[in-house]
Parts: C-alpha cells; sequence; structure tokens
C-alpha cells in the first residue's frame, strides 16, 4: 500500500506542475472522461476549419481519408464544389484534392470521408563507425556469410533527392548502389540541388572508399532507392510524401526495402491517429517496411530555453521509430555524449477535438532514442543550395565525386539508425519492426542527466543492438507468448565503445511509461508481432487477445509502470519551459488527456489497472509487478 500512495502522491504533484489547481485538475479529468465516453471526434482538423471561417473562398490542397476507396459519388460532388482531384494512391486510402476552403466542412460531413486535413508543408530538419560502435560488429557474420554492411537491404531515403554519381554510392566493383530513383516534387529530377538528401543517404550507407575510409556510413554496402519528397529548396509537401511511402509500398518486394528514412516533417497538429503522413507510415510498417523519423529541430527557443512538446509529424506516429540528435564532441568515447540542444523533446503533441470541442491530446513518449546528429560528415551534392548558403560547410574533397559537407540534427541522426537497421535485418531477417524497435531501445545507452522525453532510451548501441539481434530466434512465426525468445543464453546487458563500458537500459517505452524486465528479450510477447495484425509496441495494446502490455501477464520481472518517466535523471519537467506554440503543456490537460495515466488507469475512479485492481486493496500485480517503487528499477536515466 505505500508503493501505491507513493505513486498516487507523484500524480497528484504532477497537477501543480503544469500550473492547475488540484480541484481543477480532477474536475478537467472527470469532465473529459465524460465527454470521452460520449463524444465523437470531428472530421476535419482544426487549422483548416478555421481557415474555411476565415477565406471560405480560397482555394486549399488538402488529403481526405477515405474507409473505401473513392466514391462515384464522392468524385461527382468533389467536380461539383469546383474541386479536383491531384493524386491518388494506390496502397493508402485517402485521395489529395484542391477545393475552396468552404467545401472542406461539408466533405467533412459525408459518411464516405473519414478525416480532412490541410496538405501541410514538410521540410528537411536539418567518425560514426567508432563511436557508435559498428566498427566492433562488421565481422560478427558466420564464415562465409560475408561482411555485416546492410548488403542485400534496401533502404528508402524520401528526401531531396541523391546525386548518384558521388563515389559514396558505389559498389565495390564500381557499380552505383542506388537501384532506383524518383521524383514526387513535380520537377522532374531527382539528382540533389538542395544538398539534403545526399548527406543523408551516405550517413545511412555511405561506402568506405571516401576519406579513406573516416567518413564510412552504417550500412555501406546496403541499396538506397532514392525517392524524390523535398524540391530544391528543400521543401515539400504531406501528399508528396505520402505518395513517396505509397510507392515504396508497392515496390518493396522489386528493390527489397526493407528500411525508410524519413529526415524530414511538419510542426504536429493532428493527433497521430487522423494525421495522414502519420497514417501513411502506419501503412508502410504494416507492410513490413521498418519507418525511421526525425524527432525535429526545436528543443529551444530564440533564448536558448528548453522546449518540450515539439516533436515534429511523422515522428509522432507510434509505429515510427524517432531519433533525436546527441552531441558527440567529435570523440568516440561516449562518456561525454549528451542531447543536442535543439533536439526536439517530447511529448508528442498532436490533437484531436471531439464534437463537444473537448480537446484531446497524444502525450506520447518520444524520441524512441537518439543517435549522433551534430557536425557529422558525409557526401557533398556538388554545388548545391545549402553549401551555396554556407560555404563553411564544406569539409574536404576536390572533385563533384568525393566532396564531403558537415551537417547537424535530427536529419542526420535519423539515418543512422536507419543503416543501424540494416544491419539488424542483415544479422537476422525474421525480425518484425516490433521487434526491430525492441531490440534498439532495450540495448540503448541512458545518457546521465537528461530524461526520457528528451532521450527516450537512450542513445543508440549497434554493438549490443546486433549481438541481441543475432541471438533472436529466426522462427517466430506462430510462436506462442511466453516462448523462448533467444537461441541460446541471455546477452550480458553491458557494452563497451571507445573503452567506455555502460549498462543497457533494459526496457522499452510504451505509450506513457518505460517498462523493464528481462523476460522482454527472454520470452516472446505478442508485441513483437506484425504491426499488421494490429499489434503495436508504442501502442501497448495486443489486440490480437485484448490483453494489455501493463497486465503483468508476462512482463514481470521487476517493471516499473509510470515511475520514472518524466524524472529519468531526477528533474523534472520544470527545469525547462513548457511552451509549445505560445501555450503552456499543461493547459488543462495531464497527461493522457488528463484521463489515463497508462492504458486502463483512471485517475480519478480509485483504480490503479483495469484488471479489478482498487485504491486501497491491499493486493499488488500478479508476478510481483510494482508500481512506482524505485527499489525495482534497474537503472536511472
Amino acid at each position: 500500500m505505500k508503493t501505491i500512495l507513493r505513486m498516487l502522491t507523484a500524480t497528484l504533484l504532477l497537477f501543480p506542475m503544469l500550473g492547475l489547481p488540484l480541484s481543477q485538475g480532477f474536475a478537467a479529468s472527470a469532465h473529459s472522461n465524460k465527454n470521452k465516453s460520449n463524444a465523437r471526434l470531428e472530421k476535419i482538423a482544426a487549422d483548416l476549419k478555421s481557415w474555411s471561417h476565415k477565406s471560405p473562398n480560397s482555394y486549399v490542397t488538402v488529403v481526405l481519408q477515405l474507409p473505401k476507396g473513392p466514391s462515384a459519388d464522392l468524385l461527382t460532388y468533389i467536380q461539383s464544389v469546383g474541386g479536383k482531384v491531384k493524386r491518388s494512391y494506390r496502397h493508402i486510402g485517402a485521395i489529395t484534392i484542391r477545393i475552396p476552403a468552404w467545401a472542406a466542412e461539408s466533405l467533412a460531413g459525408r459518411e464516405d470521408v473519414s478525416h480532412v486535413t490541410y496538405d501541410r508543408i514538410t521540410a528537411a530538419t536539418g567518425h560514426l563507425e567508432t563511436t557508435t560502435g559498428t566498427d566492433q560488429v562488421r565481422g560478427s557474420l558466420p564464415s562465409g556469410a560475408g561482411t555485416l554492411d546492410g548488403t542485400g537491404i534496401g533502404i528508402a531515403i524520401l528526401d531531396s533527392g541523391i546525386d548518384i554519381n558521388h563515389n559514396a554510392f558505389l559498389d565495390s566493383n564500381g557499380n552505383s548502389r542506388v537501384l532506383a530513383s524518383v521524383d514526387f516534387t513535380g520537377e522532374g529530377r531527382t539528382d540533389d540541388p538542395y544538398g539534403h538528401g545526399t548527406h543523408v543517404a551516405s550517413t545511412a550507407a555511405g561506402t568506405a572508399g571516401i576519406g579513406n575510409g573516416a567518413f564510412t556510413g552504417i550500412a555501406s554496402n546496403a541499396n538506397i532507392i532514392n525517392v524524390r519528397v523535398l524540391n530544391a529548396q528543400g521543401q515539400g509537401s504531406a501528399s508528396d510524401t505520402i505518395a513517396g511511402i505509397d510507392w515504396a509500398i508497392a515496390n518493396k518486394d522489386v528493390y527489397n526495402i526493407k528500411v525508410m528514412n524519413l529526415s524530414l516533417g511538419s510542426i504536429a497538429v493532428d493527433s497521430y491517429a487522423t494525421d495522414p503522413l502519420c497514417l501513411a507510415v502506419r501503412r508502410a510498417v504494416d507492410a513490413g517496411i521498418v519507418v525511421i523519423a526525425a524527432a525535429g529541430n526545436n528543443g529551444k527557443d530564440s533564448n536558448n530555453n528548453k522546449i518540450y512538446g515539439m516533436i515534429h509529424s511523422p515522428g509522432d506516429e507510434p509505429s515510427a521509430i524517432t531519433v533525436g540528435a546527441v552531441n558527440t564532441f567529435q570523440t568516440v568515447a561516449r562518456n561525454d555524449d549528451g542531447i543536442t540542444t535543439y533536439s526536439s523533446r517530447g511529448p508528442t503533441r498532436g490533437h484531436y477535438t471531439d464534437d463537444q470541442g473537448v480537446v484531446h491530446y497524444d502525450n506520447l513518449i518520444k524520441p524512441d532514442l537518439v543517435a549522433p546528429g551534430n557536425k557529422i560528415v558525409e557526401a557533398e551534392a556538388p554545388g548545391n543550395v545549402l553549401l551555396g548558403e554556407n560555404p563553411a560547410l564544406h569539409s574536404s574533397g576536390t572533385s563533384a565525386a568525393n566532396g564531403e559537407m558537415t551537417m547537424s540534427g535530427t536529419s542526420v541522426s535519423s539515418p543512422v539508425v536507419a543503416g543501424t537497421v540494416a544491419l539488424l535485418l542483415q544479422s537476422n531477417p525474421s525480425l518484425t519492426p516490433n521487434l526491430v524497435k525492441a531490440v534498439l531501445e532495450y540495448t540503448a545507452q541512458p545518457l546521465a542527466g537528461f530524461n526520457n522525453l528528451e532521450q527516450g532510451a537512450g542513445e543508440l548501441n549497434v554493438e549490443g543492438a546486433v549481438r541481441l539481434a543475432q541471438l533472436v530466434r529466426q522462427d517466430l512465426q506462430g510462436l506462442s507468448v511466453g516462448a523462448p525468445l533467444l537461441t541460446g543464453a541471455a546477452p550480458t546487458e553491458s557494452s563497451t565503445i571507445g573503452g567506455q563500458s555502460f549498462q543497457w537500459s533494459g526496457g522499452l517505452i510504451q505509450r506513457w511509461n518505460f517498462i523493464y524486465g528481462s523476460n522482454l528479450i527472454t520470452q516472446y510477447q505478442g508485441i513483437y508481432g506484425t504491426s499488421g495484425d494490429g499489434i503495436l509496441l508504442g501502442d501497448g495494446v495486443l489486440l490480437g487477445d485484448g490483453i494489455l502490455l501493463g497486465d503483468g501477464i508476462l512482463l514481470g520481472d521487476g517493471i516499473l509502470l509510470g515511475d520514472g518517466v518524466l524524472l529519468g535523471d531526477g528533474t523534472t519537467m520544470a527545469d525547462g519551459t513548457l511552451f509549445v506554440n505560445g501555450l503552456l503543456l499543461g493547459d488543462g490537460i495531464l497527461l493522457g488527456d488528463g484521463i489515463l495515466l497508462g492504458d486502463g488507469v483512471l485517475l480519478g475512479d480509485g483504480v490503479l489497472l483495469g484488471d479489478g485492481i482498487l485504491l486501497g486493496d491491499s493486493v499488488l500485480l500478479a508476478d510481483s509487478v510494482i508500481l512506482g517503487d524505485s527499489s525495482n528499477k534497474k537503472h536511472k536515466h
């Protein structure tokens, strides 16, 4: 009981932290809970609705999400209001149309339309082998199986194009590893005048033949698929990116596309449940593609104060692996590594408004992990815009084929993880997207002095991730929950990189919590299935049999739910300014809309979990799972 009361006390303290009187916080929770049970999702994005009232006769480009394909009646209606279809998608239930703004609400009222959203602008978000531990695993494949370098794995780079003539993209025989190039910007070109995509692609998969190996990418022999969705100024639209994702899904088997990198994004407005770009990412993950997304570069304001809640879309999508940026200070050792000041912090702030006018925020923990992203030297597209604006970015090279430039941002850290995923899948092709995410998070290095909303599970650890991935059995299909997950003994949960040894995080992010326990890697969990079956690690719900992740059925050896999520290093969110577009993070809403502290965890009803355990019961959870007991916590973050 003391444990439960401590947790409840910690929960209550969140209200004054967010600037709410305690009584107001409970009232808001009860009010929101009542509305949530009866209210329905409003089918038009808030910014689009506002614009339709402000400027009804202006024309806007919107994405219509459809429960089925576009009906003849819908197409006739679009034409009747003076609109036209700009783009349709084969594998994503949506179309992009151009209409007068006043028609947006009428479209949202139709039964054959699920949601109407602005076609928002997207933009690029601005010594790897040794500091990530990649060099330590190059020779880890069985004898005769080659080098661990991503061979055979296709990485789709959705960006500003790629200079395919750069030496960074040649294989050992001098042939290009860029297997395909397509353009969705309308500019009719697939090269990289902006300069962003070439650098990103080489970070993920640049060859060792440049700079005497000093600038080798993570998966240095992986195949690259160039999907151009950002124009010559580094900008695009949600519909361009959705089209690129749709194409990648359609061609995944042709080019063995197993990984997709999105070093781009826009400010998250809609909930991930309705954001068309997030939903397109979910379709890609459902199709078996591991999607990596940049967190964004909005971690501070103009006065260098910390800002929380600025994770970009589609980085706020739970199925994506969202990556923040680490500053390595150009040293191999990791004991000086820290989160860059600009790296966007969670929680996610996409939201929806129900038909009673109540706003509900997603508030998920993001990023999922962090990786090197500051002053990274990789391939330079000749004469690119970024270089023209800042010639000092040029690092080395005297020809167009071997030029190198320096870039920083979560755009750079994202492809570091994308390349790592290619290594994991070369090591063990049976890994599902959910298992890939679990392996990366479980083996990450927690960085002291940074909380989970800044670093997720911690810094990328390629050595540990590959070692764990190679132990996972390859006959996962049809495994029952609780079956042995590994082919041998559990690995030592520590790594040594650059002469520094560190413990793994030993846990996973689950919506609003961080869960711990060796059962996560020694026994098969239902959440490790394919997301196409309705199972998603980030959602924390096993839909196959209705079991919540937090039920304590298997995850029972010292797992913490709700402990240290916001206070991972002993600090609180009050250490940073909690502003999102000028609004306080709380703005009347606690994490989980002031309603849930976890799946089925109600604040005001005296119920800790939806499995019959009431506040005041002397019963704790099965398998000795204890809520909020720091004595079970493996590592402080």
